[in-house]
Formats: C-alpha cells, sequence, structure tokens
C-alpha cells in the first residue's frame, strides 16, 4: 500500500478564512491532512511568537473527516504546536500555508504571517509553500488556483525542494484560462512608501491607521513582482538567512580598524 503523505496545513486569515477551506480540499485530495490554524485572523503578525501568555488548542469539526485545531496564538504559535504538541511523534511530509488573501510576493514575506508560519516549518525541518492570490476580498474566488495549487504540491511532495526548504508562491487574479503559467523567480526589490491618517475618536483622542503605496525598484524580467504583473504564477525559493553577502568583503576593512584601537 502506496504511503499518504502527512500535510500540515495553516494560515494566517484565520480557521474560518475561505482561503483556508481551499487549501484544505486540494491537500486532503494529495495526502492526510491536519490542521492547525489560529482562531482569529493574524494578518501582518509576521513571525511574531507568544511569550506572554498562555497558548490554547481547541479541536474543531470544520472539516468532513479531517483533524483541525483553532490555536489562541499567532500563525508561528500554530505551526510550533502542530509540530511538538499535534502531530506529538508523527513527522509531517509537507506544511502549507494560506490561501493567502492577498499578495506576499518582495517584501511583503518579511510582514506575512502566512509566510512566516511556512518558514517555521521550514525551520524545524518540513517542508512547506505559502499560497497567496492576489485579492484581498474576504469572498475570493481561490477555484482558479487550485490546479496550479495541486500541480506545486505534487511537485514538492515528489522532489522535494533542493537547496531549500521554503517556497513563496504568489498566484495572479486572473481565470485560470488566462494564467500564462508558472515562473520560478527572485524577490523583486520592493518597499512601501508609508503614511499615518490621523483621526479622532468619539472620545477626542488622536488615532492612527497605517497606509502606504507599493514601490517596486526592480523591473527586470527575473522577478516576482514581474511574472505576476505579465499574468504568471510567482514561485520564489526562499530562505531565513538575512545576511547580505556581498556587505561582507567591503566591511572586512572594520576588522583591521578595531585591531589598529586594540594595538594602540
Amino acid at each position: 500500500m502506496k504511503h499518504r503523505p502527512l500535510i500540515l496545513v495553516t494560515n494566517d486569515d484565520g480557521i474560518n478564512a475561505p482561503g483556508l477551506k481551499a487549501l484544505v480540499e486540494v491537500a486532503r485530495e494529495l495526502g492526510d491532512v491536519i490542521v492547525v490554524a489560529p482562531d482569529s485572523p493574524q494578518s501582518g503578525q509576521g513571525h511574531a511568537i507568544t511569550l506572554k501568555d498562555p497558548l490554547r488548542l481547541k479541536k474543531v469539526k470544520l472539516f468532513e473527516g479531517l483533524e483541525a485545531w483553532e490555536c489562541s496564538g499567532t500563525p508561528v504559535d500554530c505551526v510550533k504546536l502542530g509540530k511538538h504538541i499535534v502531530l506529538h511523534q508523527r513527522e509531517a511530509d509537507l506544511c502549507v500555508s494560506g490561501i493567502n488573501h492577498g499578495s506576499n510576493a518582495s517584501i511583503n514575506i518579511l510582514y506575512s504571517g502566512t509566510m512566516s508560519a511556512a518558514m517555521e516549518a521550514s525551520l524545524e525541518g518540513i517542508n512547506s509553500i505559502g499560497f497567496s492570490l492576489l485579492d484581498y476580498s474576504w469572498d475570493a474566488d481561490f477555484e482558479q488556483a487550485k490546479p496550479f495549487i495541486r500541480q506545486i504540491m505534487e511537485h514538492v511532495l515528489e522532489h522535494g525542494i533542493q537547496h531549500s526548504r521554503l517556497l513563496n508562491v504568489n498566484i495572479p487574479n486572473l481565470p485560470t484560462e488566462e494564467i500564462k503559467g508558472i515562473r520560478i523567480c527572485r524577490q523583486a526589490e520592493a518597499r512601501w512608501i508609508e503614511r499615518y491618517v490621523e483621526s479622532i475618536d468619539p472620545r477626542g483622542q488622536k488615532y492612527y491607521w497605517l497606509t502606504g503605496d507599493f514601490m517596486n525598484q526592480d523591473h527586470d524580467e527575473d522577478t516576482d513582482v514581474w511574472a505576476l504583473e505579465n499574468g504568471y504564477l510567482s514561485v520564489v525559493p526562499s530562505g531565513h538567512d538575512l545576511t547580505s553577502y556581498k556587505a561582507i568583503a567591503p566591511l572586512k576593512s572594520l576588522e583591521k580598524t578595531l585591531l589598529t584601537m586594540n594595538d594602540e
């Protein structure tokens, strides 16, 4: 009898999110699925973990025939509890996170709870994929994304991810027949130009809402932003090493400076 892979499914939009339901529907076709997801939306949490408060897990019956748990913590907490408590001595073959409502391309990977959950699983030695659809609506249609998600998951289950354990997958908000294909690419160099909108609450106190504009500073055709703007799925092999390797050599003179100071 062929081994059915064990797939851990999580997200950052919460256990009731339509994107999670769509991802579970694909994952259960490919393996045995266990869901551990936040009990409320946790977008923008990044790689936050809960230290000051106790964490709670509650078993829920949201997916027929599947084991599912809601967690009081962050997306990363969900993965940690999923591995150490829910899975216990079982080893997951794959962790998938999403489907996120909105883009996690380029610099957004640093803020994303979706991608941080997948990254945490990769740190635990599990091949992981974060999926995002470029539609922020709660009523987003995830059907066009499913065939591509299945294809990518099947590939990773069969071949693994060489030189990495993490893929950042973003899907354009287009009908299936208009998606041109999949592009393996790099993360675009981009940033947010942020500003805060100030207003007054009913008690006369000031409050602020964060807003801003996404500025792409990288117009080469090998980036995730270019792929998405041109009708392709973007797949970026990602990691947790934030070293800027090009900056090491120019900074070597600092070592000599410190040695000179010590000699004096």
